[in-house]
Order: structure tokens, then C-alpha cells, then sequence
């Protein structure tokens, strides 16, 4: 039986396809699993028995993903689950930025006592107008699941997109539309679109990647929308770009004190996720991965190890190897079993980084001894038995 703890509210729907082998606790020290929302669990203390966690999502910076490798923890994401219900928040954002439909909004609410307002509001509605945004030029900034989806809407939309995405996969590649431009360096979005979003996870690489240095770069009047991670964005910065008219509208998902009521600043309390559809394909997801890797071993979506997928084992056992990614390792593992006379029926190596991950189909079941023997090689992080 395996035990999963939830730190958030995770929808029935996902819930409901754990199989008579799960039991979902509320202890999270007796947890060999864990799924997780936004709750932060970078001071938690990992319990000894946790072999996974997965993230009913695609942001993974509340999860501690190094402690998490150390510990033979496999840490999971749900791209793409949540991407349609972001895609329409971003489509509605350009929409928002391009035609002051949110000052109308609150003019009609200031004026509710108003007998004449339908008068009122042929006279008013000018200082609401806007632009279209069909032939505007769109800039898309990474090229994932959500940047792909935003791009092929803009596209059906009529505006002309330009893509940037320097790890673009061969998956996003095949889904995103033929008339989207795919450009080479960003400076060509930052010199030529009128809307630019952001698309990219928060790393080293990118977080501030939108600075004085980057709006320098843009053109007048130019909408910045950030549905990724506030941290992306220097919006002291922004509020500068915004002040000096080089900015037109900053639309973000994710509120604080340096973009909230600020003149410029459409700021939305990060909804873009928040669809009933979003949370039960995240949760689904979620599940359907702890699955595989519980009774399997198979990792998919992970974001600290890499993707290994062995099938079923119909073997007496299989054992999977969280490691150190260095030289020697294959051969010490298999030397072990060698001494003890199990033969290796398959295997599979994967690295990510400075970590490993080895699986083994054995034609006998693994013993302690043999574990035990794993687990004190130099390098090994964890020795789990999948099956035996």
C-alpha cells in the first residue's frame, strides 16, 4: 500500500484514479508520496519513506529540487495540463492592454446612479478607446507548451508572431503553426513587436531578463505581458519603461506592491491556471505520473532526473539506482549482481546533470545483502527495490 499526502486541495478527478494500492493520508511523515500545489516545502523536512513528489503543475520553485535529487526523491511537473487555461488569460490580457475595457468597466460603476448614462456614455467612451489587435506583430518568448498555444491563438487572431525559443523540442516544433516566424536572437522581438509575452521558466538565465537593458531595445508604446513568473521581469524597471511612455501596458498574473495600481500596470491575481479545466488535467496528470513511478519506476515529466521509462517489469524484480553522474558506475552496479550469481535480463542508464538513474530487470529477486551492497557504493544516493 502506498501512502500520498496532499499539501494542497487536489480535485477528486485526479484523486479518484489511485488504484486499492493508494491510501491518501494526512500525516505527511508517512508519506511515499506527495502531491503538491503552491504550498511551499522548502523548509519541510523530507520524510525517509518519500520516494516522489508531484507538482499538480508546471512552476516548480516552491519544491527544494536539489534536496529532493540528493535524496532519491523524484520531483514531477505537469507541462502543457494547465496550457489552454493560461492561453486564453494571455489572449484576454493583449485584449485588455489593447482597448482600456477594464477603466470602462469602472466608469459605468461610478456612474450607476447616473439616470442619462447610456448619454453619458456616448460622450465618455472615447477616453476608453483603443486598437485592434489584428495586424499587430506579437513576439512569443519560449516556445513551450503555453508559448506554442499563444502563438497558433495569435496567429488565428491575425496578428503577425514572432517565436523565440533556442531549446525549441521537436514536439513543440511539430504543433506550432507554419506562419509563426521563428527568429534567432530576441533582439529581433524586443526591435519589432508591438506585444511581447513571456514564456520561459524562472532560472539564473532569465530571472530579470526584461531590465532597462532589454526595454532599451523595444519600440515605443510596447505591451510587455508576463504570465510566466513575476521574477522575470525587473518591473522596477518596467514602472520606469511605463513612466516614460516606452511601455504602453504592463499586464501580469502575479500581484505585489511594486506593480499593484500602478498607472500602466494590468495586474490579475494570478488566475492564469485558475479554470476548473486546468486543475483536473494537472491533478490527472499528477497522479497518472506518481503511478508509473510507484509500481514501475518509470520517470515522465520529472524535473530533477531525467525521463526513463522501462515499461512493466515481467522479470522476478527490478531495481532502480539514484546516483552521482560519473564514470565507473554501470560496472560497479553490475558487478554486484555478477557476484552474487542474478543475472541482468535489461537495463537502462540516464543521466541529467550531475545526477543518474539506473534500472534493472533481474531474473531473481533482489536480496538485502545485494542492497545493502548498492547502497555503499560511493556516489549511490538511493537503492530502491521497484518489484521483489
Amino acid at each position: 500500500m502506498y501512502k500520498i499526502n496532499c499539501l494542497n486541495p487536489i480535485t477528486d478527478v485526479g484523486l479518484k484514479n489511485f488504484s486499492e494500492k493508494y491510501e491518501i493520508t494526512a500525516d505527511v511523515k508517512e508519506a511515499d508520496g506527495i502531491l503538491v500545489r503552491s504550498a511551499s516545502m522548502h523548509d519541510m523536512e523530507l520524510p525517509k519513506r518519500l520516494l516522489a513528489v508531484a507538482r499538480a503543475g508546471a512552476g516548480v520553485n516552491n519544491i527544494p529540487l536539489d534536496k529532493c535529487a540528493e535524496h532519491g526523491v523524484v520531483v514531477f511537473n505537469t507541462p502543457g495540463a494547465n496550457a489552454n487555461g493560461v492561453k486564453e488569460l494571455v489572449i484576454a490580457g493583449m485584449l485588455l492592454a489593447a482597448r482600456d475595457v477594464v477603466g470602462g468597466i469602472e466608469w459605468v460603476k461610478a456612474s450607476k446612479s447616473n439616470e442619462d448614462i447610456a448619454k453619458a456614455a456616448e460622450k465618455e467612451k472615447k477616453n476608453f478607446a483603443g486598437t485592434e489587435i489584428m495586424g499587430k506583430k506579437l513576439g512569443v518568448i519560449g516556445l513551450g507548451a503555453i508559448g506554442v498555444k499563444v502563438a497558433n491563438a495569435a496567429i488565428g487572431l491575425g496578428m503577425e508572431v514572432y517565436g523565440y525559443d533556442p531549446y525549441l523540442s521537436v514536439n513543440a516544433a511539430w504543433n506550432l503553426s507554419r506562419s509563426v516566424i521563428h527568429v534567432l536572437n530576441v533582439d529581433d522581438i524586443y526591435a519589432r513587436c508591438d506585444y511581447i509575452t513571456v514564456h520561459v521558466p524562472l532560472l539564473d538565465s532569465t530571472k530579470g531578463m526584461i531590465n532597462a537593458v532589454s526595454i532599451a531595445k523595444m519600440k515605443e508604446g510596447v505591451v510587455l505581458l508576463n504570465f510566466a513568473r513575476d521574477l522575470l521581469a525587473n518591473e522596477k524597471d518596467v514602472l520606469e519603461g511605463l513612466q516614460s511612455g516606452k511601455i504602453a501596458r504592463y499586464v501580469s498574473d502575479f500581484p505585489n506592491p511594486v506593480t499593484a495600481g500602478q498607472k500602466g500596470c494590468i495586474v490579475i491575481p494570478h488566475l492564469g491556471a485558475s479554470t476548473e479545466e486546468s486543475e483536473d488535467n494537472c491533478a490527472v496528470m499528477a497522479v497518472e505520473e506518481l503511478m508509473d513511478y510507484m509500481e514501475n519506476g518509470n520517470i515522465r515529466n520529472s524535473v530533477n532526473y531525467p525521463a526513463c521509462d522501462m515499461g512493466v517489469c515481467t522479470k522476478a524484480g527490478r531495481v532502480a539506482i539514484f546516483h552521482k553522474n560519473i564514470a565507473n558506475m554501470i560496472t560497479k552496479f553490475t558487478a554486484e549482481f555478477g557476484q552474487k550469481g542474478i543475472n541482468i535480463s535489461d537495463m537502462t542508464n540516464k543521466s541529467r546533470g550531475e545526477v543518474a538513474y539506473t534500472m534493472l530487470d533481474v531474473e531473481e529477486k533482489p536480496s538485502e545483502e545485494i542492497i545493502s551492497a548498492l547502497e555503499n557504493i560511493s556516489g549511490v544516493f538511493r537503492v530502491r527495490i521497484v518489484k521483489g
